[in-house]
């Protein structure tokens, strides 16, 4: 039987010690090549990496986290259609809150991301992982984590669902899971 952690109910420093009681705490350690070697090492040092995915052929560029869950007791995260510079700079946003004990509602629209612009997040569900996390995957050997999108709208204010938006825009960002808020 596969155990899963409250993430919600984890605070700061509580995050570590949770995880180790769910029996959480013994991510994949060993690598095989550079790339999980590399991944390892931020990981240990910083908490965290992020990962950026160019555009492919009907898949817009994103960029997730690796090790948020197992270091801060927070969920992974993931973007799309941002350049991996632009990508990479919210998730550090995030991430920093999470380190810092005191990270963003995921329940609740928030400012704290991008200059102008509320951004929401959306629970991505288990079957999508395998399309798009693969690192984390990787990481946690499975995926018994939680993983959360970071929507952000268009510059009219629009977020990708809104009946307006072209399907080009849609393209752009696509929302992997349902967003439960009224935004």
């Amino acid at each position: 039987m596969q155990r899963t952690v409250p993430w919600h109910l984890l605070e700061g420093q509580r995050a570590a010690a949770e995880l180790a009681r769910w029996g959480l705490d013994m991510p994949r350690s060993t690598h095989s090549n550079e790339y999980e070697r590399k991944l390892l090492s931020n990981i240990s040092k910083h908490g965290w990496q992020c990962t950026s995915v160019g555009a492919a052929e009907n898949t817009p560029s994103f960029s997730y986290t690796v090790g948020l869950f197992h270091s801060f007791g927070y969920p992974e995260l993931l973007i799309f259609g941002l350049p991996s510079k632009t990508a990479h700079g919210v998730l550090s946003i995030a991430a920093s809150t999470a380190a810092g004990g005191k990270p963003l509602d995921l329940d609740q629209p928030t400012d704290r991301l991008l200059q102008g612009y509320s951004a929401v997040f959306v629970p991505v569900p288990p079957a999508e992982y395998h399309n798009y996390v693969l690192s984390d995957l990787w990481y946690y050997e499975g995926n018994a984590f939680p993983l959360y999108q970071i929507v952000w709208p268009f510059e009219d204010g629009t977020f990708p669902w809104h009946p307006s938006v072209t399907p080009e825009l849609r393209e752009s960002q696509p929302v992997l899971g349902v967003y439960a808020g009224g935004a």
